[in-house]
């Protein structure tokens, strides 16, 4: 990935630090979000994997370089400070929350430490990729609460902002408590299963419905999901029963879906195949998903697209990137903004659980004030990977763990009460002392 991808201001405010002598300054900055989006009694954190990678990587091209050079913002730059790019890697530390943990406002999802510089040019690919992830993650975990034991598949990469985007959105649904997804890079990539029928296009180009079903059929055998409704949904169950096995289950993808999943089920019973399962899909959302269960309707699993790859009713959080500590030679700045509802805590912070609240101290308090759990670890010291990343599937285990741990109330579709996010004495007396000295100051 490249170094460029960032916004130029990161680039022009690497110059200006080198300018100054600040390269040997050791930054800490903390990634978090300042609200949750409508909708939403929680998030769920996600994307470290990609912004390790990033980290690790973090470095220039030859002819990236050569591009700053040519901007007209760097023509005043002296030719040291490219030399200088030449050779930045990062050295610093990165501490975070696991992916798959929920996560509320003001806590840290990650924590990045180094010099001044490294961690700077990293804000926004971190904030881009955690942020996309967690948005998809918090969307997908709603989905699967809705469905209650009903599988739910992602679909949406056709309707993703990207084909990049469509990639990681099935990853952050997977780890979120989906049951898979469409995108077949994505299964590659992360070991995320993989699902697929066939479009309306598969059955029209064919001479008739039956030669579409048989030739699908020997060519998926058990995984034959047949799509029953590109010219008479009950037709199509008809056909399914007379294809008799193998086969996995038929699709619904319009019309009432519960009335036809009814009379689909009673047709595939009667019909010898009380295995098969039924597949809803069409512009599906959490709200409609709940629907159909409340409804009694005998769908097996959801097919979920645009409203989950784009996560439709809240397609952004509000996450930030805010400098807390800044280490000059052996003296420690603690720093905060003031500015009306964007204001800042000062210092690394660390966020312990406990079964009714979260409590977020200053990160070198001693744990033995806590004994909650403490949500913050290590991940990378001094440019080293500590131990490597869990997989996907472990992640999405001890995200659904995580999930269920929290109050019934949270999981619910409907607003809740916000969940009790506490500080801790000492950080609450620090960021008094701070504004304190700041307005002083002034």
């Amino acid at each position: 990935m490249s170094a460029l991808n960032t916004d130029l201001y990161e680039l022009t405010m690497a110059a200006g630090y080198f300018l100054a002598g600040k390269t040997a300054d050791v930054a800490t900055f903390e990634l978090s979000v300042r609200r949750l989006p409508r909708n939403r009694n929680f998030l769920v954190a996600a994307g470290l994997e990609q912004a390790v990678e990033y980290l690790l990587d973090l470095h220039f091209e030859a002819d990236e370089i050569d591009y700053l050079r040519s901007l007209k913002q760097f023509q005043q730059t002296p030719p040291e400070f490219f030399e200088f790019l030449r050779g930045l890697r990062f050295t610093g530390d990165l501490f975070a929350m696991p992916e798959g943990t929920p996560v509320f406002p003001g806590e840290p999802l990650l924590i990045v430490r180094g010099p001044l510089v490294e961690a700077q040019l990293a804000e926004t690919y971190l904030l881009s990729t955690m942020a996309f992830q967690t948005t998809i993650a918090s969307k997908a975990t709603r989905m699967v609460a809705a469905a209650e034991d009903r599988m739910v598949v992602e679909f949406g990469s056709r309707r993703a902002h990207s084909p990049g985007a469509g990639v990681l959105a099935g990853r952050a649904a997977y780890l979120a408590g989906c049951s898979g997804t469409s995108n077949t890079e994505t299964g590659m990539r992360f070991g995320v299963p993989v699902f697929g029928t066939a479009a309306h296009s598969w059955t029209m180009a064919f001479p008739s419905e039956e030669e579409s079903f048989r030739a699908l059929q020997r060519l998926l055998g058990e995984s034959t999901v047949f799509l029953i409704d590109t010219y008479d949904t009950l037709e199509g169950a008809r056909l399914a029963t007379r294809m008799g096995p193998p086969v996995w289950g038929v699709r619904l993808d319009s019309g009432d879906l519960v009335a036809l999943s009814r009379e689909v089920r009673r047709i595939l019973d009667a019909g010898g195949l009380k295995e098969a399962k039924i597949f809803a899909t069409n512009d599906l959302d959490e709200y409609r998903i709940a629907e159909l269960v409340n409804a009694g309707a005998p769908i097996d699993a959801f097919g979920v697209g645009t409203q989950l790859a784009t996560s439709g009713d809240a397609p952004s959080v509000a996450a930030i990137y805010k400098l807390v500590e800044l280490r000059i030679g052996e003296s420690l700045h603690y720093t905060v903004k003031l500015s009306e509802e964007k204001s800042t805590l000062p210092a690394a912070k660390q966020v312990y659980r406990y079964a009714d609240r979260d409590v977020i101290s200053l990160y070198n308090e001693c744990n033995k004030e806590f004994t909650g759990e403490p949500l913050i670890r290590p991940v990378i010291i001094k440019g080293e990977l500590l131990e490597p990343l869990p997989s996907a599937t472990s992640i999405r285990s001890y995200a659904v763990q995580a999930i269920d741990a929290l109050p019934a109330e949270l999981r619910s579709l409907e607003d809740s009460a916000p969940y009790p996010v506490d500080m801790s004495q000492r950080l609450n007396a620090l960021a008094e002392d701070v504004r304190g000295e700041l307005l002083l100051a002034r």
